[in-house]
């Protein structure tokens, strides 16, 4: 299949979640030509994805930037389903569901069971390891993490994570489709929080607990790093549009692999997080919000 991408041959994409993320990567695969299969729990959840994805294209198109008739066909290449089993056709499967260790470990072994053995799984996981993950398949050479970033079809970076028995072929597949997504993939190891999240994850955290202390308001701790550091957003604005619950789940995930006190959880995140205010998805975090936007 390496070979296939690099020659523009177009594989089908199954994506597992219809969420920010999900259906993000779902519209990015889409515009690049792909055919591409959601799948989620729920018509709820998968008709707020497909509207999510219908605004952002009609958007490009209200700034002339896309035509009526090229958003018609990228929509016309995108499939949504609550049937999961309609993902053994897929060629290249990404799960895009919460951050739960056991809930992604069981996707694992539910796709293992549908797809083909030479399928290639990943993960969209921003801080769980992809050898463990990889561990839960029938066949983890060909099981591999694809972090994309918020929002997906702006951001140019994706993190390539190959766990201890992805196989060569599976890493260049990967880092290839990426490339045809006009992404610039990097092939990092399989460390809790990769690159970005092991650095950007902790200044988070740091910036909840100078909050806390009173060192500075939310407005300017967040002006003094866009002004100070030529950060394009503050930290707690990024918590807020990353959710405060994926930044919990994160420094948790870091904490307990590395056992350093420096990824401690700040009690005021832990605090929001428990009180529901998770962000932008919440209508409330350290700003306040129209839910959902």
């Amino acid at each position: 299949m390496t070979d296939d991408v690099q020659n523009g041959s177009m594989a089908t994409i199954g994506v597992i979640g219809a969420g920010t993320m999900g259906s993000g990567i779902a519209e990015v695969f889409a515009q690049s030509g792909y055919d591409v299969v959601i799948v989620e729990t729920s018509d709820e959840f998968l008709d707020r994805g497909l509207q999510r994805i219908t605004a952002d294209l009609d958007r490009l198109v209200s700034r002339e930037r896309l035509t009526d008739e090229k958003r018609d066909t990228i929509l016309s290449r995108i499939e949504g389903t609550t049937e999961f089993d309609r993902l053994g056709n897929c060629d290249f499967v990404i799960e895009a569901v919460p951050e739960e260790k056991e809930l992604k470990a069981e996707l694992f072994r539910k796709l293992s069971e549908t797809v083909d053995p030479e399928t290639i799984l990943a993960s969209n996981t921003s801080s769980l390891s992809i050898t463990e993950l990889g561990h839960c398949a029938t066949n983890p050479a060909r099981v591999i993490g694809m972090h994309f970033f918020n929002p997906v079809p702006k951001m140019e970076l994706v993190e390539v994570v190959p766990g201890r028995a992805t196989s060569d072929d599976t890493v260049a597949f990967t880092v290839a489709m990426a490339m045809q997504l006009g992404k610039n993939p990097i092939v990092v190891s399989d460390s809790p929080g990769f690159v970005v999240n092991r650095l950007m994850i902790p200044m988070i955290n740091e910036a909840v607990f100078a909050l806390n202390e009173g060192v500075a308001s939310a407005e300017d701790i967040d002006a003094v790093m866009r002004l100070g550091a030529s950060h394009p957003m503050g930290p707690l604005e990024l918590a807020d549009m990353i959710g405060l619950d994926t930044v919990l789940s994160i420094m948790e995930a870091m904490h307990h692999a590395f056992g350093d006190d420096k990824y401690r959880p700040a009690p005021l995140l832990r605090q929001m997080v428990s009180g529901g205010q998770l962000g932008r998805k919440s209508g409330q975090g350290f700003y306040s919000y129209e839910k959902g936007n």
